[in-house]
Order: structure tokens, then sequence, then C-alpha cells
């Protein structure tokens, strides 16, 4: 229903949705205390919240962290990321959820070993969210100064809305998207899952 909305209505539905999620608006506040550059909250704990929202459960359930990306490439040392992570702990440690920080100017680094397949430098924390392995993963919300929402959404919200998970085969590899999608399915059986390009 919400995903046949014009996208700036989708846009005000999109926080009003978030914002039932309490841990949510909790960690986007103290994330912007933090003054990270380039940051977003990012991926599974806000299109989870939505599909939670739609099929009327609880905001948060099955959120298993809340993921929090910067964009920082003056100093690409694990040091440096380090520090920020440790920081975090201290901004976060009352939360009843984890917060998982990273620098997204370090991905290139630890990638291929990870994944098996080498990731090209990103040049914005928004580039690392184009990378995802599901467009439905490719949101990404932070409060600016004002008080107001930035949201980067490069694939739109009507997917997240309709329950659609579709893949996004521009870096993870395709047992990255086919294992996130079975475990998600299980969780939210109403989901349509769509099949990695052949």
């Amino acid at each position: 229903m919400f995903g046949r909305l014009p996208l700036d209505e989708q846009l005000g539905v999109l926080r009003t949705v978030l914002s039932r999620n309490e841990v949510l608006t909790e960690v986007l506040g103290r994330a912007a205390t933090m003054a990270l550059p380039g940051w977003y909250v990012t991926a599974g704990c806000l299109f989870q919240t939505v599909w939670n929202v739609v099929t009327d459960r609880p905001p948060a359930t099955g959120i298993k962290d809340y993921d929090l990306f910067y964009f920082d490439n003056i100093d690409l040392s694990w040091t440096a990321e380090d520090e920020v992570i440790k920081a975090g702990r201290e901004v976060f440690d009352d939360l009843s959820a984890e917060v998982e920080i990273r620098n997204e100017a370090r991905v290139h680094l630890w990638y291929e070993q990870k994944f098996g397949k080498p990731c090209p430098p990103h040049d914005s924390a928004e580039a690392a969210i184009d990378c995802f392995a599901a467009t439905t993963c490719c949101l990404g919300v932070r409060l600016e100064p004002t008080g107001e929402w930035r949201v980067y959404a490069p694939h739109g919200l009507s997917d997240i809305f309709n329950l659609v998970v579709r893949p996004n085969p521009v870096l993870a590899p395709q047992e990255v998207y086919e294992a996130k999608a079975t475990r998600w399915k299980s969780q939210w059986p109403e989901l349509t899952v769509l099949p990695w390009p052949s």
C-alpha cells in the first residue's frame, strides 16, 4: 500500500514508521552526537523495522544489530577505526541493542579476505551502501544538525514497503544474497524474494 505512494509521501511514511522503533530513534540521536564524517544508520535495522510495522509485528522484532557507517579516508588505520568503535561503546553502552560501527573508507582493506572477491575503495558512505547484496538493504538515514532526516535510498522505497527482496549484483557474491534472503524469509515469510540474475 505505502509502496504505491508518491516518493515524497513515502519519505514521510518512512519517518513515521521508523520512529516507531524506539531503539532506532535513540541510535540516530546518539549517533548524531558523535559527529562522524558522512555517517548513516543503515541496512537491516531500517528495512526490517519497515517490514515489522507493515506486517503488524513489534517494530524491533528480529533486528540483531544497528549498523552505523561513517567515511573517514584521512586515516585508514585499524587503530583510528577502533578508537571510534570504543567511543561508540560508551555512547551506546546502556542500549538494549548492539551498534556496529564501521569506517567504510577501509572496506577494501579486508573485504576480499572475508568474501573472496576484491572490493574497489569506496569514495563515500553512500558508495558503500550502493554495494549491499540486495537493493532493499541500500538505505541510510541520519539526523542533520538541523534535526532534519537525511535519507539515502538509491533504489527508492517501494520494494521495502512492498516486502520485495531484490538482488543487487554489483559486489556481494550470490551466496551472500541467498543466505541473507533465506534468513529473512524464515523470519518474515510474507517477503517476495527475487532470484539472483542468471
